[in-house]
């Protein structure tokens, strides 16, 4: 066999050891990132590990996530033994990579295959802030982009046979990603749209069989899913609240997260608006012209498929159910997706010039993109020299490593009564440093869960004074609704207790 049949890909694995070292530089200091829905993950995860329950750590049933991703680190951590925080950098080390590696094996097969675009393309990838930020924290994103990735090439594969038994393949792969994270769905929209534009499927033979055997498959895992959280709570997905953000907001949030993304100065944010509606009707517009002229079978339209799917889901949907601003993190499943789509026709381009001048536009574009990974270098770099004195941003940071009401709280974990339930404004992080279970102050938005909590007549209150969530119940309002009585305290946070009056 040829040697480069092995080589092909030598370059792309060049590339995943460099992403997995990026990593690791990240995560050298303090570990990997923690934030409140990683506790929730870890938690979960060593549950299911030792005692196959989903109770999270304040021993309520886990809903407002899906399983799969505790699921995936509880495997881990019985096959390893290791903890999830502790493993999290290795984790989210070896995901990069295989994600790297995946996306170059993908390019690698497009219509027009060009090496030095597939060498900026990785190159882009590594040095992306938004995917570093992602694959620096215990997040569900680090498992979810890798799935996407699979989804593309299983597709691409029933592509080319059309037969049940590949389809299952990427019915499998959709059913895993909906209980990774629930905008899975979206996975579902953009077979369930390939389907539905690919004109080598007779209508009534094919494609509406095929259409059923996929949506039933990929929707099984989450439907189950959903019956046992309603079982569980009465709530399939957790309490949710209705968006306060209109669509045009959330439009204008998506123009500067790719402005952000393009390494653009704020100074276009003004131009946001614009900038998303022009990217995702012109992918639009190129899906339906592939498809009108019969062009559909490719990778490039796979991933511009999932790019307009996520892109327009999330959109609409910020605009009825209310969660984090539309940010960076929230997008960056459709990162890798949105860089090829927007550059894969570049090649394409360059191979139609005939003339010397093609040579000259080649130059053209490697300067312009080289200049772009620089600028996000620059980026990454700042990050970095940041993060080396005090850490990732989140829970295993200096500023939570070194408060000195963490120390407290930890040689202070015995100060509780038995039988009165313990509350604070950051139960995770309770949990985190002490191991102690508590529960998380209401949300003002569920009156229900502020009248219940004021109903208790003991209970103990830990604050953080360094967390400013404006959402929660705040220290002054309690106060004014019940006796609290400050039984210990240290720099950046005070314990109370109600004795009942």
């Amino acid at each position: 066999m040829k040697p480069s049949r092995y080589l092909n890909n030598l370059d792309s694995f060049i590339a995943a050891c460099i992403g997995f070292f990026a990593i690791y530089l990240y995560t050298a200091y303090s570990g990997v990132g923690i934030s409140p829905d990683s506790i929730m993950y870890a938690s979960t995860a060593t549950n299911i590990q030792s005692h196959f329950s989903l109770l999270t750590f304040n021993k309520t049933p886990l809903t407002f996530f899906p399983v799969f991703y505790p699921f995936f680190l509880g495997a881990i951590q019985f096959i390893t033994g290791a903890d999830p925080i502790k493993a999290g950098a290795m984790i989210d080390a070896t995901l990069f990579a295989v994600v790297i590696f995946t996306t170059g094996w993908i390019m690698s097969k497009f219509v027009a295959h060009s090496r030095i675009y597939k060498w900026l393309i990785l190159g882009a990838i590594i040095l992306s802030p938004g995917l570093l930020e992602i694959y620096t924290y215990l997040w569900s994103e680090t498992l979810f982009i890798l799935e996407i990735m699979l989804f593309i090439i299983a597709y691409w594969r029933y592509l080319q046979t059309h037969t049940l038994k590949s389809l299952l393949w990427v019915a499998i792969i959709t059913a895993i990603a909906c209980i990774t994270r629930y905008v899975g769905i979206t996975i579902i929209g953009v077979g369930g749209l390939m389907l539905l534009v690919d004109d080598h499927l007779p209508w009534w033979k094919k494609k509406v069989g095929h259409a059923l055997f996929y949506g039933f498959i990929s929707i099984s895992l989450l439907v189950a899913n959903l019956i046992v959280n309603s079982t569980a709570t009465g709530l399939s997905t957790g309490t949710r609240e209705p968006s306060i953000t209109p669509f045009k907001d959330n439009l204008y949030y998506i123009g500067t997260v790719i402005v952000d993304w393009g390494a653009l100065s704020n100074k276009a944010y003004p131009f946001a608006i614009l900038i998303a509606s022009i990217v995702l009707l012109a992918l639009i517009a190129v899906l339906l012209w592939k498809a009108f002229k019969g062009k559909i079978n490719s990778y490039e339209n796979i991933v511009i498929a999932f790019t307009i799917v996520y892109g327009l889901f999330i959109l609409i949907w910020a605009s009825f159910q209310r969660f984090e601003r539309i940010n960076s993190r929230l997008l960056s499943p459709m990162f890798i997706p949105l860089l090829i789509a927007c550059t894969y026709w570049v090649p394409d381009v360059l191979n139609l010039v005939k003339s010397k001048a093609k040579y000259i536009l080649a130059g053209i574009a490697i300067i312009l993109m080289v200049a772009f990974e620089y600028s996000t270098y620059q980026a990454d770099y700042q990050r970095y020299d940041d993060e080396g004195d005090y850490g990732v941003p989140g829970y295993s940071d200096d500023d939570w490593n070194k408060s000195e009401f963490v120390v407290y709280l930890k040689q202070h974990k015995n100060i509780y009564k038995p039988g009165a339930p313990i509350f604070s404004d950051a139960n995770e992080a309770v949990y985190l440093f002490t191991g102690t279970s508590s529960e998380l102050i209401p949300h003002k938005f569920f009156q229900k869960d502020v009248q219940k909590f004021y109903a208790h007549k003991q209970f103990y209150l830990i604050w953080f004074d360094n967390l400013y969530n404006t959402e929660l119940v705040n220290l002054p309002d309690i106060m004014k609704n019940k006796k609290l009585v400050k039984i210990g305290a240290a720099k950046e946070g005070e314990i109370y207790y109600c004795d009942g009056r």
